[in-house]
């Protein structure tokens, strides 16, 4: 009996494949068989990382990259081309957010720091349009692949002080229904593009504002998890099942979605 979720032998790209959350779909993705590239800035961990899959048996490269430079991407692409020979799976996991995007707590608007909201826009819509392009080009020429955005819960409804987050994730996910009729229209219906929005989970991009030095819970994580059903933070392995269904043929049929994975958060009122 064929397993619709195998994808053993599939080519799968990952940018920002070194974080937190990364890092686990990168190792989860190798333990499945998958031929996986990590494309991150951070060479030193990069390389680690690969280290430690290959020692466990997976078949992993790591490539340095930028998700905001065009030229360096299509660099990546004629690498993974050269020794793979195609792409089937690309995931755009790199993103991130900075302080002066953010609204603190005895800030009002008039204080936000256009830079610093520019920067984190760049970093998650181009962060993931650039590479989009780029290397979907390969999917075209191939009629197929799966691209799989990652959102956030930020995207679904806005959430306080974190204002340049969340505008540039509401564009990642409106850039990913785009993307899926864009390219199965042009291109075939084997093309898909989905995006996960994970709700909170705890990263290095979110730490200072969840725990306190000493490790235990800020206000504002106790809001956040008064407002989750489930009650807990999510674990970044609760993302590997989702992540699974969209780079296999079992989710052969579902273009354009953004799937939710955050404890009932977006669901619950009172």
């Amino acid at each position: 009996m064929k397993n619709l979720f195998c994808i053993k032998d599939k080519v799968i790209l990952l940018t920002g494949g070194c974080g937190i959350l990364g890092s686990c779909m990168s190792r989860h993705l190798a333990e499945q068989g998958a031929k996986v590239i990590i494309l991150d800035r951070n060479e030193e961990a990069g390389k680690a990382l690969v280290d430690s899959i290959l020692k466990e048996g997976g078949e992993a490269l790591f490539l340095t990259t930028d998700v905001l430079n065009k030229e360096k991407l299509e660099e990546n692409r004629q690498a993974i081309l050269e020794r793979y020979g195609r792409i089937d799976v690309l995931i755009n996991a790199a993103g991130g957010n900075m302080a002066g995007a953010t609204i603190g707590p005895d800030q009002t608007i008039f204080d936000l720091e256009l830079e610093a909201f520019r920067k984190v826009v760049d970093l998650n819509l181009f962060g993931t349009v650039i590479p989009t392009m780029v290397f979907a080009e390969v999917m075209a020429k191939q009629k197929s692949g799966s691209i799989i955005n990652i959102s956030s819960e930020s995207a679904m409804r806005p959430l306080t002080r974190v204002v340049g987050y969340g505008a540039a994730k509401a564009a990642v996910t409106n850039f990913t229904k785009y993307m899926a009729g864009e390219l199965a229209l042009k291109f075939g219906s084997n093309i898909r593009v989905n995006a996960m929005a994970p709700g909170f989970f705890l990263t290095e991009q979110n730490r200072t504002l969840l725990t306190n030095p000493d490790g235990s819970y800020t206000d504002r994580a106790k809001t956040i998890i008064a407002h989750t059903p489930f009650g807990r933070f999510g674990e970044p392995e609760e993302l590997l099942g989702t992540l699974q269904w969209l780079s296999s043929d079992a989710s052969k049929f579902v273009t354009g979605t953004v799937t939710l994975i955050d404890g009932g958060f977006d669901a619950f009122s009172i």
